[in-house]
């Protein structure tokens, strides 16, 4: 698993054993990224990230290494906390991110209680918790986290369907890759 691009290119990020991190695939990343930036290098120059069920970071991290501002890592397992911090300090960044150790709708609580704002949100609960796309995606759209241009993205199984509209939060852009999806999502006013 490897940083795509960005200041941090073709750097390695580790993975703990076993599947209850299942990392988002490099292809998929490079996916992702190639959407929201848009032949733009510099479009993720100063934004802020929640990387929610972060895991092994790598979203978070490929975003700071394309210029974001600021990452928030969510993640409620102690063991994928400490192996975010370990990616993050192999890499030698060492600001520019909190990690926040909380379960999603607690820490999206935190995030705004703070007077955070999003311009990028992605989710990728573990697949088998289904329920958590649409209590997470429902959060966020009765939260004061996002506002008109903030994108959120969720990552899921093919066979599945988060949802196409929480409250203002509408997809409008959906893209498969393999057995994997991405669900792009914006606050409608």
């Amino acid at each position: 698993m490897r940083v795509i691009a960005g200041e941090y290119r073709r750097r390695t990020l580790r993975s703990l054993p076993g599947t209850e991190i299942r990392p988002t695939s490099d292809r998929l990343r490079e996916t992702l990224f190639d959407v929201l930036t848009a032949g733009n290098p510099a479009a993720l120059g100063e934004t802020t990230w929640f990387d929610l069920y972060a895991g092994t970071g790598a979203v978070g991290i490929e975003a700071i290494s394309r210029g974001a501002r600021r990452v928030y890592f969510v993640e409620s397992s102690k063991a994928a906390a400490d192996l975010i911090a370990a990616n993050l300090k192999s890499l030698g960044i060492a600001s520019g991110f909190q990690i926040v150790k909380a379960e999603a709708g607690n820490a999206l609580r935190q995030l705004e209680a703070a007077g955070n704002i999003a311009d990028y949100v992605f989710l990728d609960p573990p697949y088998a918790l289904q329920d958590e796309y649409a209590k997470t995606l429902s959060a966020l759209a009765q939260s004061r986290l996002l506002r008109e241009p903030t994108v959120v993205i969720a990552e899921h199984e093919k066979r599945f369907d988060p949802g196409g509209a929480f409250a203002e939060l509408r997809r409008y852009r959906k893209l498969v890759q393999g057995d994997a999806a991405l669900s792009f999502y914006r606050p409608h006013h």
